[in-house]
């Protein structure tokens, strides 16, 4: 009874830190629409409207994955979900970067350490339970979009650099 308890306050405390992560580039979001609409963008991207949708999903995988991390090793698991937190801050900060200080290419170099600390997060989940970085893959390949589309915006927009 206690165990089932503490595994429920465990994916409490993850998804409530994983959700104010969220909150915090939501936050930064704000002035999203407009700015995002100003933007000389190519074909392939996206609608503004399919964000938040694909987002939601992704901090619930992303949480899911951390839980059953920290659910196999326990304090094994440090290490990795260390590494979660800061790949957590750096995902909260990105938004604030792009489209509330309007800093292309600061915001392109943070979307590429991004990356990486996601690339090393999946990496440190897999080796305590493969199923929990599966569950990164989509963030690390919208991530490696979202890098992608911020390049030919930063090309697209001279104004933005």
């Amino acid at each position: 009874m206690i165990e089932r308890r503490a595994a429920w306050i465990e994916l409490v405390v993850v998804f409530v830190a994983t959700a104010a992560a969220a909150a915090i580039g939501a936050a930064g979001s704000v002035a999203a629409g407009p700015f995002y609409a100003e933007l000389q963008k190519p074909a392939w991207a996206p609608p503004a409207g399919v964000f938040g949708p694909v987002w939601t999903v992704l901090y619930a995988l992303m949480a899911l994955a951390a839980w059953l991390v920290w659910r196999e090793a326990g304090r094994r698991a440090v290490p990795a979900i260390v590494l979660y937190g800061v790949q957590l801050v750096l995902n909260a900060v990105w938004p604030w970067i792009f489209f509330s200080w309007n800093k292309g290419v600061l915001s392109l170099v943070e979307i590429l350490v991004l990356w990486a600390a996601i690339a090393a997060t999946v990496y440190l989940f897999d080796r305590i339970k493969s199923v929990a970085a599966l569950l990164l893959l989509p963030y690390l390949a919208w991530v490696t979009f979202a890098a992608a589309l911020t390049g030919k915006l930063l090309r697209l927009n001279p104004d933005f650099r």
